[in-house]
């Protein structure tokens, strides 16, 4: 579309719409080419109003929270991008026995991991490592350390393809191994916890994130894992690992030498290099082993 054509969106939204923005700025892994327009959604109404106006005019359209496991192509996205972040990252509601939670949709995991340690409720501080959102996490169902989204989420407040505004219990959603809710813009999430003990979680939380810094690269950018774990008796990584590929590189993208399941960005690495270094991957642990890794990182184009 040309910016003319993009005039409504402009009048509904003024300056929290722009044009031609460069996603690589809004990514984990820093690499992305430019959205044909972004809108730094604050409301619910917000990323309603905008998908009618998408429906109406055949625009293809994608949420994006903190940037995380996703990988943008070189030529970036041809529609628009829903920013869920900054101004839609609140709590929203707390029961009053402080077990049930009503948050927004752009609150990042990590946060909420710490927020719900400090209360003393369980069941998403093993996330803490975890770098998208709450609305990311509903949709890829996010997990570590034996926690999962599936097992917290009471309900998903979303809004449909259409711009239909919706709710959906977290019980009617097809939960499976790294896949949520796909196909609406997730919007709040009502999390349901059980009773623990803050100053177990919290000293746990500071286990598991000294373990990341020691044996992932969590200060370069990546998008996390890349590939999904096949199941036992081995894990993407240690395949990966076992084809001897730590250190392979394309140009600027490079099997991390650290955890052999992230493949970084060493700098001004393209999304082409890191598609070939993934490629390669595959092939290699296909080749060795028989196994067929499926992408956990989720390609926009």
């Amino acid at each position: 579309m040309s910016q003319g054509e993009w005039e409504e969106f402009s009048s509904r939204f003024g300056d929290r719409l722009a044009l031609d923005e460069p996603l690589s700025g809004y990514t984990t892994y820093r690499i992305g080419g430019p959205a044909a327009a972004m809108l730094f959604s604050r409301s619910t109404e917000d990323v309603a109003d905008a998908l009618r106006l998408c429906a109406d005019r055949e625009i293809p359209w994608v949420a994006l929270g903190l940037g995380s496991n996703v990988l943008i192509a070189d030529e970036g996205f041809p529609g628009l991008v829903l920013r869920i972040g900054k101004g839609f990252d609140g709590v929203l509601e707390q029961s009053e026995d402080g077990f049930v939670w009503r948050m927004a949709a752009g609150m990042p995991t990590p946060r909420l991991a710490r927020q719900t340690a400090k209360a003393g409720v369980v069941g998403v501080h093993k996330l803490v490592g975890v770098p998208g959102t709450v609305g990311g996490g509903v949709a890829t169902n996010a997990g570590a350390h034996g926690q999962e989204y599936s097992r917290i989420v009471r309900n998903v407040e979303c809004v449909a393809t259409d711009g239909t505004a919706t709710e959906i219990s977290g019980q009617e959603i097809d939960w499976q191994y790294r896949k949520g809710l796909e196909g609406v813009a997730v919007t709040a999430v009502t999390f349901e916890f059980e009773t623990g003990d803050s100053e177990e979680q919290l000293d746990e939380i500071k286990h598991l994130q000294a373990g990341r810094k020691e044996h992932t690269p969590y200060d370069m950018p990546c998008c996390g894992s890349v590939f999904k774990n096949p199941g036992p008796p081995a894990s993407a990584g240690q395949l990966i690992d076992s084809a001897d590929l730590k250190g392979f590189r394309v140009g600027a993208a490079e099997v991390s030498k650290k955890h052999a399941n992230y493949i970084v960005n060493l700098g001004g690495a393209t999304a082409a290099e890191v598609l070939e270094v993934i490629e390669a991957v595959r092939g290699r642990v296909l080749g060795a082993f028989g196994v067929e890794l499926e992408l956990e990182v989720r390609i926009i184009e």
